[in-house]
């Protein structure tokens, strides 16, 4: 069975942490997350939410003779 585990770097116990597990050679795995480009199925990036909703806003406004 594998388990998920996130670890902080930025803290001291987190980098505590990674510096243990990864003097095993087997049974440890590390999956880097990067955060460009990393978006999952069914989201979308916080620029792209933005844009959409410029666009809804501007055609409800325009619908309702608001612009």
């Amino acid at each position: 069975m594998e388990h998920t585990v996130y670890l902080d770097d930025t803290t001291a116990n987190g980098r505590k942490l990674l510096k243990e597990l990864r003097q095993y050679q087997t049974g440890v795995r590390f999956d880097y997350m990067t955060t460009e480009n990393a978006v999952p199925d069914g989201y979308m990036t916080s620029e792209e939410f933005r844009r959409r909703a410029v666009i809804k806003v501007n055609k409800f406004c325009e619908l309702h003779g608001i612009l």
